[in-house]
């Protein structure tokens, strides 16, 4: 049975000529990039040749490239390096409800150090208001922080607009750009960010690895101590095949976006299209044009995420239920919920997130199992029957005298 992987927003398959160079740099070039001898200052050079290749990638400078262990630690390098510098000049920072957890913890935990956090709503879509985030600004406001597109639902916020209003205001703007970087433009300057946020494995590039970009005079205190590494802004022994890897990854999504991006949105739209058409009583979650091109994102009635995953993992499809970093958790998405979801609805919903290996003949098996699968869950679910009893829950088209039969 051919396995369709279509998991890609949580982690993607190393690309193999990522592999093939990075492989040297385990066993050939080994040396400390931090040593001065010439193992050292041969791999010290293979680390600035790929910090310049993703500055270019971003239309940053070099200098401005700050390498960390992935986007959890680069987002929490964002968020409390720049309090933690600024704390004199204020202690108000705005996000929104539906950042990634660990912008929202990282949030929390500026919170018991005294800070206080505005959480902005979203819309219907998962857009946050520019003008919510104009309103919210005060005199001690001293960073803005909005993810780029969401992970579990691929909304793109308009990063450009709020970027503007800090820039206005004097305040620090960082994005989220995880689920972003390498799949549609994330150039700085027309993004107008301060700071910026990636991650290898995201890309087809190896676990382990990311970025932190930070403008040019930005004040950012440091999240590691230990060592003087990164122009003293992260202490620790650089991830050299790590970093190798991630720019190669950068070099072939720059010569691959455009084009991958389209054949991905085609074939997204085939799938929300299907599912919406042959599963009644579902909807799409998320915007349906401003989205990254390969996410699809439904919530359907009487199901349960979970079970529906298990059944499609059986028949050789990989999905999720939404963010891979908190499957273990019973509670509903955050994003979903902060949506206007219920709870239960919350509950039943897939995320599928396409990539490179994606093909056509892939969307339509899914398209031919998932049906069968909810119609199997909903006909052993007593609550499901029960609710299509009512007018209330009739949707267009229905036939009441068919729905009473049921």
């Amino acid at each position: 049975m051919k396995r369709i992987y279509l998991d890609h927003a949580a982690t993607t398959p190393v690309d193999p000529e990522v592999v093939k160079e990075m492989l040297p740099y385990f066993s050939e070039v080994f040396g400390n990039p931090s040593s001065p001898h010439a193992l050292g200052q041969e791999a010290r050079r293979a680390v600035e040749r790929a910090r310049a290749e993703i500055a270019s990638f971003l239309g940053a400078s070099p200098d401005e490239i700050v390498f960390t262990g992935g986007g959890a630690e680069s987002n929490n390098f964002a968020l409390k390096g720049i309090a933690r510098s600024l704390s004199a000049r204020g202690k108000h920072v705005i996000t929104t409800s539906i950042e990634h957890h660990s912008v929202l913890e990282a949030a929390r935990s500026l919170e018991q150090e005294g800070f206080e956090v505005t959480y902005l709503p979203v819309d219907a879509h998962g857009l946050v208001d520019p003008l919510d985030v104009r309103e919210s600004l005060r005199s001690d406001t001293i960073l803005i922080s909005v993810m780029h597109a969401n992970n579990e639902i691929g909304t793109i916020q308009h990063i450009p607009e709020i970027g503007s209003i800090a820039r206005e205001a004097g305040v620090f703007f960082h994005t989220d750009a995880v689920q972003t970087f390498g799949h549609i433009p994330t150039r700085v300057d027309e993004l107008h960010v301060a700071l910026l946020s990636a991650s290898a494995h995201k890309l087809y590039g190896p676990k382990g690895v990311g970025i932190l970009y930070v403008r040019e005079g930005t004040p950012i205190s440091p999240l590691i101590h230990g060592g003087d590494q990164e122009r003293h802004r992260r202490g620790s022994t650089l991830n050299v095949p790590g970093i190798v890897g991630m720019a190669t990854a950068v070099r072939i999504a720059r010569e691959t976006m455009d084009q991958e991006g389209a054949r991905l949105a085609a074939l997204r739209q085939i799938l929300a299209e299907g599912i919406l058409a042959r599963i009644e009583r579902s909807r799409l979650n998320g915007h349906p044009t401003r989205r990254v091109p390969n996410n699809v994102s439904v919530s359907i009635e009487g199901i349960e995420g979970m079970s529906a995953l298990i059944d499609l993992d059986a028949q050789g499809i990989t999905c999720s239920t939404g963010a891979a970093c908190t499957t273990s958790s019973v509670k509903p998405s955050h994003v979903l919920t902060a949506l206007g979801l219920s709870e239960d609805l919350a509950r039943g919903s897939l995320r599928f997130s396409l990539g490179r290996s994606t093909s056509e003949e892939d969307i339509h098996r899914v398209l031919d199992v998932l049906p069968r699968i909810v119609e199997r869950v909903r006909a052993l679910s007593p609550s499901y029957r029960a609710g299509r009893s009512f007018e209330t829950f009739l949707y267009p088209g229905w036939d009441r005298a068919e729905v009473e039969r049921l």
